[in-house]
């Protein structure tokens, strides 16, 4: 795996405790296993970042930070991918999410009549929610297996294109 491109770009745990702001977090940054850039760490935190972004839900940054630490995953990956469902990607998300739930549920689609507010929100959650949540589970379950999944391949490719490269180069220098 291009583990010197992800170290050029995960901070390292000594860089986190030197900053001030960061003094608070204490022991979580000196736990290794969090910044660990092995197959199953790196596999494990696309899992779990992808699945957290699909959930509309407030706190998937913290979320995402109690499952990489409960977990052993990588952190900065987990957290890097729960911002898969930023600001500007999260309205198509969950209304593709919500409409996969009302597909699975056989509910009908509530449609937005006197436009979208937060009062339209807090009226309609109560009818909403389940298609919503039935659509961002499964689609998060879809989505954090096929990164995982995308990972575990990808990273024995590499390893074993590599095993046959440098193969091939001892047998040359024979």
């Amino acid at each position: 795996m291009p583990r010197k491109l992800l170290k050029r770009w995960i901070p390292s745990p000594d860089q986190l405790q030197q900053k001030q702001s960061n003094s608070v977090w204490g022991k979580l940054w000196q736990d290794p296993n969090l910044f660990h850039l092995n197959r199953h760490s790196v596999s494990v935190a696309f899992f779990f970042g992808l699945f957290i972004a699909f959930i509309p839900a407030p706190g998937q940054m913290a979320l995402g930070a109690f499952c990489a630490w409960f977990f052993r995953c990588n952190l900065p990956i987990t957290l890097a991918l729960i911002w898969v469902s930023n600001p500007l990607t999260m309205a198509p998300i969950f209304f593709f999410t919500y409409k996969l739930g009302t597909w699975i549920l056989d509910t009908p689609v509530r449609t937005v009549e006197s436009g979208f507010n937060w009062q339209w929100i807090t009226t309609e959650i109560s009818l909403i929610w389940q298609p919503l949540l039935v659509g961002s589970l499964l689609t998060g379950l879809f989505c954090g297996c096929l990164g995982y999944t995308t990972i575990k391949v990808f990273w024995r490719w590499y390893v074993i294109r590599n095993w046959h490269r440098r193969q091939r180069a001892r047998s040359q220098q024979k």
